[in-house]
């Protein structure tokens, strides 16, 4: 292990930087599976504001994130934060939200204004913008119209980079050379990505395309819904709502690698998950752990400033790609 490594943001666009870490907010305003209330927010700012000072400077979201009458929670808590925050690195400040591609939107000004409604609740420009999947599996004629959005965006100069989302290879080559004849250039890919979930590298051949197009790959859910940080390691404690089944059936089957992951955290003085998201960045990726509460947000932002050794790499990836059972996929992942 490197320890004390000097941590650079990373050049995503002409003019978007990111800090090779963010943090991602899918659960500030999700009730059904984070258990998000309102008396949670001062907590949430804490952490954001602890993100910031620390140099984990940008926040990815959605317009789609919190559920029922919450929807948008998650943008209008960021906006709320980042207008308060007052310390180092405020003007680091980045947001990256997603566009959800729900079935009423099919045409480019659909796009523009949910970006515009974004906006809004962020009360700020947004720096990437996503779409968040690609509706390539049950309406395919709807893509372009979207793309052409976001394309309309960039060219308005309304933000700064577009980014795709829960796209695969060969949905990623055609959006990649349609939105070149735009003059636009994809300049992230954001995918579920983990030690639990190397199906996007393994078996659709993400990384060398993403090299080859110069695409930056971030990767949610690095921590497979909690399951990589050690918390959970036996049947007899396990987390309530729809995690609970999930975990009762990867927790017997994935014991080889939280074992792995156990000995390289105490071996580099390190906790488990620090690991779990060390390895996603020794990939090339930029990981987006999620936190509710102080104690989550130091522990992953002590994934950062230094590296696991090329042997402990290699371990790891080769115990995950191994397993006999890994994380479920997203839904909306294509090919």
């Amino acid at each position: 292990m490197k320890k004390n490594m000097i941590e650079s943001k990373i050049k995503v666009g002409e003019n978007l930087f990111l800090s090779p870490m963010g943090c991602g907010t899918w659960a500030w305003g999700n009730r059904f599976l984070w258990g998000y209330d309102p008396s949670m927010d001062n907590q949430l700012q804490q952490v954001f504001n602890l993100h910031v000072s620390q140099g984990v400077t940008w926040f990815d979201t959605g317009d789609s994130y919190g559920t029922g009458k919450l929807d948008g929670r998650s943008e209008s808590l960021l906006g709320k934060f980042s207008q308060e925050y007052q310390g180092d690195h405020q003007q680091d400040i980045t947001i990256a939200t997603k566009l959800a591609v729900y079935p009423w939107r099919l045409t480019p000004k659909s796009m523009i204004k949910a970006c515009e409604k974004s906006a809004q609740r962020l009360a700020r420009s947004i720096d990437l913008v996503q779409m968040h999947w690609s509706p390539a599996k049950y309406l395919p004629w709807q893509e372009k119209p979207l793309l052409d959005g976001l394309a309309q965006l960039y060219h308005q100069k309304a933000v700064k980079g577009i980014g795709l989302s829960n796209y695969g290879a060969k949905n990623l080559q055609r959006a990649y050379e349609y939105l070149k004849e735009k003059g636009v250039k994809i300049s992230t890919l954001q995918v579920q990505y983990s030690l639990l979930s190397t199906y996007p590298f393994v078996q659709l051949g993400l990384k060398e395309l993403c090299q080859e197009l110069n695409i930056q790959i971030i990767a949610y859910s690095p921590l497979t819904l909690g399951i990589l940080t050690g918390k959970y390691q036996d049947l007899t404690n396990l987390p309530s709502g729809p995690r609970k089944g999930l975990f009762k059936e990867l927790l017997p089957k994935i014991k080889p690698l939280l074992q792995t992951l156990e000995a390289i955290a105490k071996d580099n003085g390190k906790t488990m998950a620090q690991v779990a998201i060390n390895w996603c960045i020794c990939q090339g990726t930029i990981p987006i752990p999620g936190a509710k509460n102080l104690t989550q947000a130091r522990e992953n932002i002590g994934a950062l400033g230094w590296r696991l050794s090329p042997s402990e790499v290699l371990e790891l990836t080769s115990i995950a790609v191994n397993l006999d059972k890994q994380m479920i996929q997203n839904i909306f992942q294509t090919e």
